[in-house]
């Protein structure tokens, strides 16, 4: 229940729908009880059994006299035939009137879900966002998008089915017991004995479907991890062959998949069967009863049993739709408790820091840093100052993009202190202190936008004269001005409509575009051919100019305007100086110049 209430807040502000909500249920239930109740005079009128009635106690005997008395009134002043016109137009009206009401309440119950589940996701989403980097480097792509859209999708059923499990049908059920206890009280409790032996099976069933569900979910996930690892490496699958290697570990997952499905749908399906022997079973019962008390004791006319069979009949149905509803609630409870681990997690970054000031110096001290049990900074020692480029040298695994992560606050040292200005990184607000950062990596990120919006990236207030520059600084224009669109024009997914030189140069437009007062380039031109590279060597130089920089780098031609280069060995600096300091020294950097290895 207390799951219930959590996803309920999300639908917030519902104040001032739920009365009106409840309002509609309750005309749509009045309106279908008097149009089921209406088919008792029709009846009689039809069979000429229309007799007054003793006056009796109570609120609802007494309206049954009355309207019994002006019917017959109603018989004799206009005929049987009007009468039954009459009926017949009760008949109409109130269906009419219960479906407008019924119409009205789903469009409300769809504001209130559509409104909960953008909400619950939206939140969801921001909490991604949130995380540290670190969270991500533990857990699957695809369990992260199974939460926020498979579980949030079943999250939305159980909505639905809370809604009309809590409210709705219950509305209906009391609605109609109100017109049962008011045809034959005797009859009505004798019918009711049973139906709380069919609640009681489905609960059992229930507590199965939801342990079988959050089983699934996290298959689901399991699923999406291998299916985004898999869309990320094709080229790799197919150039090694191992399309039967990659199949058989989806397989055997989906195998899984398929079985928890099966346990969860065999379990479901029992919950009706279970409501309709239940039904089947009074049903017989009332027959066995209500035949006894027509053709015995004479106490009730076949009309007025035939009403009382057909409003049991309906009586059924919100029964056997409250018994399914459990079944969708418990398969949303195990998704939305999946979401909620989510929202609760507490591995966010610090928004609520000092505001960092870079005006001096960054300083490593003794710092230590390790992943998944492997030590990759060993008390490493380091200081770059304000202004100063420097460059990071080493074998690959030396610890040299991490120096850069931890720069860029997405892990913390599991030892040691990193301060900005003397103010430990940790506790300065980190998206104030990536403000003054950019980042031009091995393989840019590009979304599948226009070239404009790639080079903006969220930056608001940005002049055409602005992004002029920045496309002539870092030589967008060569390769842009070929387009029909210019920048207007979309990269496609990872931006796979451009060269790596192309989608290099549109992450060097974005860094200057932030005008950063700290730059990180990591390995920025590995990947790209000689012409490329030259060129997008260029563009480097200009966003360089007047940057505090740190270079990752693998070649002597991307380092060779560095003010000092640091050689990084198992995750200390084993050397540092010039590069003509370091060739004279003749020592680990001497020997990756050689190989150009680092």
């Amino acid at each position: 229940m207390r799951l219930l209430w959590r996803i309920a807040s999300y639908a917030k502000p519902i104040g001032g729908i739920l009365p009106f909500y409840l309002v509609l249920i309750f005309g749509a239930t009045v309106f279908s009880v008097i149009n089921l109740s209406a088919l008792i005079p029709l009846l009689q009128v039809l069979f000429d059994q229309v007799t007054n009635l003793e006056t009796e106690s109570g609120f609802l005997s007494q309206w049954k006299t009355s309207f019994y008395e002006q019917l017959n009134t109603y018989i004799l002043e206009e005929g049987k035939l009007t009468a039954l016109y009459f009926i017949c137009g009760l008949v109409a009206v109130s269906v009419f009137l219960a479906n407008v009401f019924r119409y009205a309440s789903q469009l409300i119950l769809a504001k209130v879900r559509v409104r909960t589940i953008r909400n619950l996701r939206q939140d969801a989403f921001e909490k991604v966002l949130r995380f540290n980097f670190g969270y991500f480097h533990e857990q699957h792509k695809g369990d992260f998008v199974s939460r926020l859209t498979v579980d949030v999708q079943d999250v939305e059923q159980s909505i639905v089915s809370a809604m009309k499990a809590l409210i709705k049908e219950p509305f209906l059920l009391i609605g109609y017991l109100i017109a049962l206890f008011s045809i034959s009280p005797e009859l009505t409790w004798y019918t009711l004995i049973l139906i709380p032996t069919a609640g009681f099976c489905v609960s059992l069933v229930a507590r199965r479907i939801r342990k079988w569900s959050r089983k699934s979910q996290e298959s689901v996930g399991v699923l999406g991890g291998i299916l985004d690892e898999t869309f990320s490496g094709m080229r790799m699958i197919k150039a090694l062959n191992a399309q039967q290697w990659i199949q058989k570990r989806f397989q055997k997952n989906l195998d899984a998949y398929a079985n928890q499905t099966y346990q969860i749908a065999s379990k479901s399906n029992l919950s009706s069967p279970i409501s309709e022997l239940v039904g089947v079973i009074v049903l017989i019962i009332t027959l066995i009863l209500g035949g006894k008390m027509v053709l015995v004791d004479q106490s009730m006319d076949a009309a007025t049993f035939i009403g009382f069979l057909v409003i049991f009949s309906q009586l059924l149905n919100p029964a056997k739709a409250i018994s399914v509803a459990s079944s969708q609630i418990n398969k949303g409870l195990a998704s939305a408790s999946r979401i909620f681990e989510l929202l609760d997690q507490e591995t966010v970054e610090s928004e609520s820091g000092k505001k960092p000031s870079f005006t001096k110096e960054i300083a490593f001290e003794s710092v230590s840093f390790s992943y998944d049990q492997q030590r990759v900074l060993d008390h490493l020692d380091l200081i770059i100052g304000y202004g100063e480029k420097v460059a990071l040298v080493g074998t690959s695994g030396s610890g040299k993009s991490t120096i850069a992560d931890l720069i860029c606050g997405f892990y913390q040292p599991g030892s040691g202190q990193i301060s900005i200005d003397g103010q430990n990184l940790n506790e300065l607000d980190q998206n104030l202190w990536r403000s003054h950062i950019a980042l031009v990596s091995q393989d840019p990120v590009l979304f599948d936008d226009t070239i404009r919006e790639n080079i903006l990236f969220g930056l608001q207030g940005v002049s055409d004269e602005q992004l002029d520059n920045v496309v002539r600084q870092s030589h967008l224009a060569e390769f842009m001005n070929q387009l029909p669109e210019g920048l207007e024009s979309r990269v496609g997914p990872n931006g796979s409509r451009l060269s790596g030189g192309q989608k290099q140069r549109v992450a060097i437009a974005r860094a200057m575009l932030r005008n950063p007062e700290l730059l990180i380039l990591d390995e920025a031109t590995s990947a790209l051919d000689a012409q490329s590279e030259q060129m997008v060597q260029q563009a480097l130089e200009q966003l360089m100019e007047g940057r505090t920089t740190v270079i990752i780098a693998h070649s002597y031609r991307t380092i060779q305007h560095a003010d000092r280069i640091l050689v990084i060995d198992k995750g200390k600096v084993k050397q540092s100086g010039s590069h003509e300091e370091l060739i004279q020294l003749d020592g680990l950097y001497g020997q990756l110049t050689r190989l150009q290895s680092f």
